[in-house]
């Protein structure tokens, strides 16, 4: 009896109690949007039930896990991940033309996706090993190209969603690791000129003999509408269009819970995976976007607060690089939505449905509350 109960205790002990309140709600937001958005599937609502427990369990079994644990895995962990991403190149299965999938023949995995652990899992590691010693910047052209490699990969096959994904939390944990700004500064001044490029010229770049060289033609379309939708209103802009029509008509105080015609007259496309904010914001309204807001912004709070408080640099590195890349999915899909950045297929944390996804987040949330509630350890 005495077993059993120590053993409650540091089950229960793992959990970091905050951010575990923080996710029990977005997951009733984002279950009960769900209900609203699947309309007459509704088995996609039981399957996002499942997936929820499923990522709620996973979660709670990295907590279980020792930080020191995770960072002796890292590498082998990173190693693996590249091999499946090669596997992928060379025996993948196609699908809508890109090529993400591998059969393993007792399952069928999507490599790319634990490439979002795997690589600031990869550079927090790399990081620590060379806390000790200033860093030079040949240890940062190391850490560039250990990201580069799974990010080129994903590139390539292609899915440059998941790709943004990758390159943001291993930057972050680069620029965490003690990358100067100077260092930056070529890069930000490069993007800044490349986007007044795009805006300035857009008329005559987004011809479609002009080739952009460094993304496929389906990407270079992609950016071309979200400047002009309308040159493809019922093609590639009809996404942009319709779920800025769903996020206006909701007006300040929405329609009402399971009133919003948009979604429900099927004018939102992929209303319950990438686009499900435009219903959240047609039936709740700017209120109810605020207060949605409002609670990631806690939630990725709550993880800076983990980050700081974390007690070596591989936990802060990668308890920092958790929380920005949860960021990092807000940002790029509320952006893609209410049309300011290009569509990427990028989900919305806890409210899109999707199994992969919330495994991730899962696994991602249970990293940093095994960093929050394990003590220090002599190196």
């Amino acid at each position: 009896m005495k077993g059993i109960l120590q053993w409650v205790h540091r089950a229960f002990a793992a959990l970091d109690w905050p951010l575990l309140a923080l996710l029990v709600i977005m997951a009733m937001v984002g279950m009960t949007t769900m209900h609203s958005a699947v309309g007459s599937t509704d088995w996609r609502f039981a399957d996002q039930m499942r997936n929820f427990v499923v990522a709620f369990l996973v979660m709670w079994a990295v907590a279980f896990l020792k930080p020191r644990f995770i960072m002796r895995t890292a590498p082998y962990f990173y190693v693996f991940g590249v091999a499946m991403l090669l596997g992928v190149m060379f025996f993948g299965e196609t699908s809508k033309g890109a090529t993400r999938w591998l059969d393993l023949g007792f399952v069928r995995i999507q490599p790319s996706e634990m490439m979002k652990i795997a690589v600031p899992l990869m550079l927090a590691w790399y990081f620590h090993r060379h806390a000790g010693n200033a860093m030079r910047i040949r240890d940062f052209v190391v850490a560039a190209v250990l990201l580069l490699i799974p990010a080129g990969l994903i590139i390539d096959q292609p899915d440059l969603g998941t790709a943004l994904l990758v390159l943001a939390s291993g930057f972050c944990v680069i620029y965490f690791g003690g990358l100067s700004f100077k260092l930056l500064l070529p890069v930000v001044v490069a993007v800044v000129l490349a986007l007044g490029t795009l805006v300035v010229y857009e008329d005559q770049i987004c011809q479609p003999d002009v080739d952009w060289v460094v993304l496929h033609d389906y990407q270079k379309y992609r950016v071309c509408v979200l400047l002009n939708p309308g040159t493809d209103p019922l093609g590639k802009g009809f996404h942009t269009i319709q779920s800025m029509i769903a996020v206006g008509s909701g007006g300040v105080y929405g329609k009402g819970y399971m009133q919003g015609t948009q979604s429900h007259l099927d004018f939102i496309p992929e209303r319950t995976t990438d686009f499900i904010f435009a219903v959240f914001a047609e039936e709740f309204g700017l209120y109810g976007g605020i207060m949605l807001l409002i609670l990631y912004a806690l939630l990725i709070l709550r993880g800076l607060a983990i980050t700081v408080r974390a007690h070596s640099q591989f936990g802060r590195l990668l308890a920092g690089a958790m929380s920005m890349m949860m960021f990092v999915y807000v940002f790029v899909n509320i952006g893609m939505v209410t049309g300011v950045l290009p569509v990427v297929g990028v989900p919305l944390p806890f409210m899109s449905y999707g199994g992969t996804a919330l495994m991730t987040l899962g696994i991602a949330s249970g990293l940093l509350m095994s960093i929050s509630s394990h003590h220090p350890h002599p190196d």
